[in-house]
């Protein structure tokens, strides 16, 4: 069942727990999952509250952001002004090596989060963007590992094209298997099954599926598929041979942001899933998003598992961030 596997990343968390901010104190689903948080030392939580906020720290953020992005045309008011927004100090803690991980969106769009980690997150070059993930804990299912799949990209890069797609299903992969300690199987989905259906739209995925296996060697991809050759072992041994995937996927790498969107808002309605996430990936620090509309079990499921990425001390490919605060302070 998806709720064990839920349960063991909690555990996981609880092995060693790190801290986590969060900037929507006036939130009261944020301060009632923290409150469980604390209590079964899944993190340790960090609220930052307007009067938690330091002038003279503000300033060196302000600084430091000025200079990371001032030849993207970052000005020092600009910068300022941005440190007015408490996910982007908050964005900024993290970066800094105050804190390990950052949880926020219950009270915010997605955008506002991604314009602060894009913003005062290091990217990680060899992939050179960011994505998402949500985790879809699917009740009765036994599809994925108990019933429990990665989707992405539901929340970040609207059309991408072949090598952002290779990039956002290597990010994925990494992260399913960071998070899960089972090997991604990654079924790169289409309306066709292996030339069921021709056009630029099928040509897009099948790019993106070598260009997946020159990125990572070694990778269990396949594609393009249709949903249920990904999923459904009988209807993949009728329409394919020798995959590694077709049938068994635990990670389904969506087209386009709007049928990934569309697909995770409808699995969540119709068959009474979790939708933990978006999970935001491709920062060298562990960064998570919430939907508006999560309950106080997503705010715990979502801390956990960004917990469980930052026990890694490295990003969701395996990089180490070494960043010594004392030094960029001392430069202001």
């Amino acid at each position: 069942m998806y709720t064990d596997v839920i349960q063991s990343i909690r555990q996981k968390a609880q092995r060693d727990p790190k801290r986590i901010i969060f900037p929507e104190t006036e939130d009261p689903r944020i301060l009632s999952a923290v409150d469980y948080i604390r209590a079964e030392g899944i993190a340790e939580p960090v609220l930052l509250g307007a009067e938690d906020i330091d002038p003279d720290q503000k300033l060196q953020f302000a600084y430091l952001l000025y200079e990371m992005r001032k030849a993207k045309g970052m000005t020092m008011e600009k910068a300022r002004e941005l440190m007015e927004d408490r996910h982007f100090y908050a964005a900024m803690m993290l970066k800094c090596g105050f804190v390990d991980g950052l949880v926020s969106g219950a009270s915010h769009p997605t955008a506002t989060v991604m314009r602060a980690a894009i913003h005062c997150l290091d990217i990680n070059d060899w992939i050179g963007l960011v994505s998402s993930a949500f985790l879809m804990g699917i009740p009765h299912c036994d599809y994925g590992k108990g019933g429990l799949l990665c989707f992405a990209d539901c929340g970040v890069i609207p059309d991408p094209g072949p090598e952002q797609l290779a990039r956002i299903a290597v990010l994925s992969a990494q992260f399913f298997e960071d998070t899960m300690d089972v090997p991604a199987r990654v079924a790169m989905l289409s309306f066709s099954t292996k030339g069921s259906a021709q056009g630029p739209w099928v040509d897009k995925v099948k790019q993106s599926v070598d260009m997946a296996k020159k990125l990572k060697p070694g990778l269990l991809i396949d594609g393009e598929l249709q949903a249920d050759s990904a999923l459904v072992p009988q209807v993949a041994a009728l329409k394919l041979k020798n995959s590694d995937v077709a049938g068994r996927a635990n990670v389904l790498i969506f087209p386009t942001l709007d049928a990934g969107n569309i697909c995770y808002k409808l699995t969540e309605r119709l068959a009474h899933a979790r939708a933990i996430g978006p999970i935001i990936l491709g920062t060298l620090q562990p960064c998570s998003d919430l939907s508006r509309g999560c309950s106080v079990e997503d705010i715990i499921d979502c801390t956990a598992i960004t917990v469980v990425r930052a026990q890694k001390k490295t990003s969701s490919l395996n990089f180490i961030i070494n960043f010594d605060k004392q030094y960029a302070l001392s430069s202001f």
